[in-house]
């Protein structure tokens, strides 16, 4: 167990020295809104890329279950 401290010190130094950069968080309003129908195109793509492709392998749940029997 004593010569595992040295090691794991070895692997703890680079974590040490890593500098996380600062992120740019501004308190200001966007400089051009973003209108309704921008947010409901947004909000119905995000739905659609989502719970499309879950929903279509719902649907052929079977046929997976069919082809996967050995």
């Amino acid at each position: 167990m004593l010569r595992l401290l040295p090691i794991t010190r070895l692997f703890q130094a680079p974590l040490r020295s890593w500098a996380v950069p600062k992120a740019h968080i501004s308190a200001k309003p966007a400089r051009t809104p973003t209108s309704p129908m921008e947010q409901a195109v947004g909000i119905s793509t995000m739905f659609v890329s989502f719970l499309v492709p879950a929903g279509w392998v719902l649907s052929h749940l079977e046929s997976y279950k069919k082809s996967s029997v050995a």
